[in-house]
């Protein structure tokens, strides 16, 4: 737990090297994300970990927030964003620095067994904390590509990895489609040059490829062409609609599921 905790405050650490030094004109910058600048993203970070605080600390406040995500469920988010990107830089930082520490500190004192309300399925503390790492890690990557910078993979990628394997099936129940019944074979080269592996090396329904594509692709930040991840049979099908994070499936610009 407190591995994943201490990864979830790194990757928000190597984030906020890159928009600390900017000035108020980089904020503004436009991101991948339609509509949303540098801005929109850390406002969006530091809002999800308030809410995931309420989520760990004080249920019915959090529920609430729930109530009002379901009454404005195109809304919700974009609203939350454009309101904490309004305030100064240097007022958003402060904001987004407290709150992921104390979200830290929250999880590492949530007992063991206790499951978190989430607008998705509930979740155990550490599962909340590789949430946290994807989201920040995937917000990054918005960021990194709005400055047209590279970004250093690490093996803090493996909890993102993990949670794009385990919510596979989730990814298919939202898309209304038949979950498979046996997992996919996944194999997975991490940063460090070590492989990192998933269900039984026997189905046909397998990929391969590095972590950093697969995090890519599974928090639908590049395209599986984009990427240099090789699968085979229903693995192929999954991976154009996969997604590590809750929610409904985004919606291309007709209005369909993508």
């Amino acid at each position: 737990m407190s591995d994943t905790v201490a990864a979830f405050l790194d990757e928000c650490t190597d984030l906020d090297a890159l928009v600390a030094p900017l000035d108020a004109s980089d904020w503004s910058r436009p991101t991948p994300a339609q509509g949303w600048t540098i801005a929109h993203q850390i406002a969006h970070l530091a809002w999800t970990d308030e809410v995931s605080l309420l989520a760990a600390t004080a249920p019915e406040e959090f529920a609430r927030e729930v109530e009002a995500a379901l009454a404005n469920v195109t809304g919700h988010v974009d609203e939350q964003a454009a309101k904490g990107a309004a305030a100064p830089p240097a007022e958003l930082l402060i904001r987004w620095r407290t709150g992921r520490q104390e979200l830290a500190d929250a999880l590492r004192a949530v007992p063991d067994g206790t499951r978190l309300p989430w607008f998705g399925p509930p979740m155990s503390a550490r599962s909340m904390a590789t949430a946290r790492l994807m989201e920040t890690w995937a917000h990054g990557q918005d960021v990194a590509d709005a400055l047209e910078v590279p970004r250093e993979p690490t093996d803090r990628l493996h909890g993102i990895c993990h949670l794009g394997v385990r919510t596979r099936d989730f990814a298919y129940i939202i898309n209304n489609l038949p979950v498979p019944a046996a997992p996919f074979r996944v194999e997975l080269t991490a940063p460090s040059g070590e492989v990192w592996t998933w269900g039984d090396g026997s189905t046909t329904d397998s990929l391969t490829g590095s972590a950093e594509d697969f995090a890519l692709v599974v928090t639908q930040r590049r395209e599986v062409a984009a990427t240099d991840l090789v699968a085979t049979g229903e693995a192929g099908h999954w991976l154009t609609f996969a997604q590590a994070f809750a929610g409904p499936p985004p919606k291309r610009a007709d209005g369909t599921p993508s």
